[in-house]
């Protein structure tokens, strides 16, 4: 009996991020930046502004998995972060290595 070997193609990640930081002029540059370096576009981005506080919300539908915890990193080192939170899906099929 042989077994034919899988292989898991075509990995993505539905995304949703959530950054509460300090309100400043300087943070949705510094939010967009590490989407910009890794060429990726979010498919939305939504923030507000609550006293001096701001909540930065950033969706992407289809980001490669492989990025989702560079991406989560780069977020969390952002100056004047209080809490960031990401809520992921991963999609991908399965087929038969060659």
């Amino acid at each position: 009996m042989t077994t034919t070997p899988w292989a898991l193609v075509g990995l993505h990640a539905s995304v949703h991020f959530t950054l509460v930081a300090t309100a400043d002029p300087g943070l949705l540059p510094r939010v967009l930046q590490p989407f910009a370096r890794r060429d990726l576009v979010p498919d939305s981005l939504e923030c507000r502004r609550s006293g001096e506080t701001m909540r930065v919300d950033v969706t992407m539908t289809r980001m490669p998995a492989e990025m989702v915890h560079l991406v989560e990193g780069n977020l969390r080192q952002i100056v004047g972060t209080r809490s960031l939170a990401m809520r992921q899906e991963v999609t991908g099929c399965l087929q038969r290595a060659a």
